[in-house]
C-alpha cells in the first residue's frame, strides 16, 4: 500500500518537460522541511492506495507522462516498485526527488529530478552528494535560487563536482522570493550552461492552487 496525497493531471510546471500534459502522483511524507516549501499539505495529509488502485487512476486519463512528487516519494519504499511497474506498463516516468535519498534503486528507464538544496532552503545539509555518481545523463539536477547566496553557492557546487555536461542543470527561481530577471542577469553575467526555468504551473493558475 501507498500514502498518497493526491492524483491529478495537468501541465507539467518544471523541468525539460514543462508545458507538456502529465499525470501527477503526490506521495504524502516528508524528511525535510524546506523553508519554501509550497507543498507543505503533502506532509501527512494522504488515503491509502494499492497499485490497482493508482493503475486505475491513471488509466482514467489519455497521457503517457507521468512524475511521481511528493512531498518524498523515496520516503516509501514502496514507490519503486510503482515507478518499475509504470515503465513496464509503456509510460513516461519523471521522479522529483529532493536528493537527500540515494537514488541507486531507481529504474534506470526513470527521469529524476533531483533537487540540490541551497542555503536558502535551510537543509542544505541533507544534501545526499553520492547521488551524483548514480544519476544517469539524461537526468536532470535542480538549484531552487532564492536569493545571490543560493546562485553563487549553485555555481560552486557545479565546479566543485564537476556537474557541467553530465546531466541537464536548471536553476528555478523561488516564486515570489527573487525576481526571474536577476536570476537570468547572473546567468548571462557568467555565461552558465544552464536551463533557466520558471514554474509555469504557478503563472497559469493561482500559485496557492492545489491539484496543478
Amino acid at each position: 500500500m501507498f500514502k498518497i496525497n493526491e492524483i491529478f493531471y495537468s501541465i507539467q510546471g518544471e523541468s525539460t518537460k514543462a508545458g507538456l500534459p502529465c499525470i501527477f502522483i503526490r506521495f504524502t511524507y516528508c524528511n525535510l522541511r524546506c523553508s519554501y516549501c509550497d507543498t507543505e499539505y503533502a506532509f501527512l495529509e494522504g488515503n491509502d492506495y494499492s497499485i490497482a488502485d493508482l493503475m486505475a487512476e491513471i488509466k482514467k486519463y489519455n497521457c503517457n507522462l507521468v512524475e511521481v512528487t511528493g512531498g518524498e516519494p523515496l520516503m516509501q519504499e514502496e514507490s519503486l516498485s510503482l515507478m518499475k511497474i509504470l515503465c513496464d506498463s509503456g509510460y513516461e516516468v519523471l521522479l522529483e526527488t529532493s536528493g537527500s535519498l540515494p537514488v541507486n534503486n531507481v529504474d534506470s528507464r526513470v527521469k529524476i529530478i533531483m533537487d540540490v538544496k541551497t542555503p536558502s532552503s535551510k537543509m542544505e545539509k541533507n544534501n545526499f552528494y553520492d547521488n551524483f555518481m548514480y544519476l544517469k545523463p539524461t537526468d536532470e539536477l535542480k538549484f531552487v535560487v532564492s536569493s545571490e547566496d543560493d546562485y553563487n553557492c549553485s555555481k560552486k557546487l557545479i565546479a566543485d563536482y564537476s556537474l557541467d555536461g553530465k546531466y541537464e542543470i536548471l536553476f528555478s527561481p523561488v516564486f515570489g522570493n527573487i525576481e526571474p530577471i536577476k536570476l537570468a542577469e547572473w546567468i548571462l553575467k557568467d555565461g552558465l550552461k544552464v536551463r533557466m526555468q520558471l514554474q509555469l504551473h504557478k503563472y497559469i493558475w493561482d500559485p496557492r492552487k492545489r491539484g496543478v
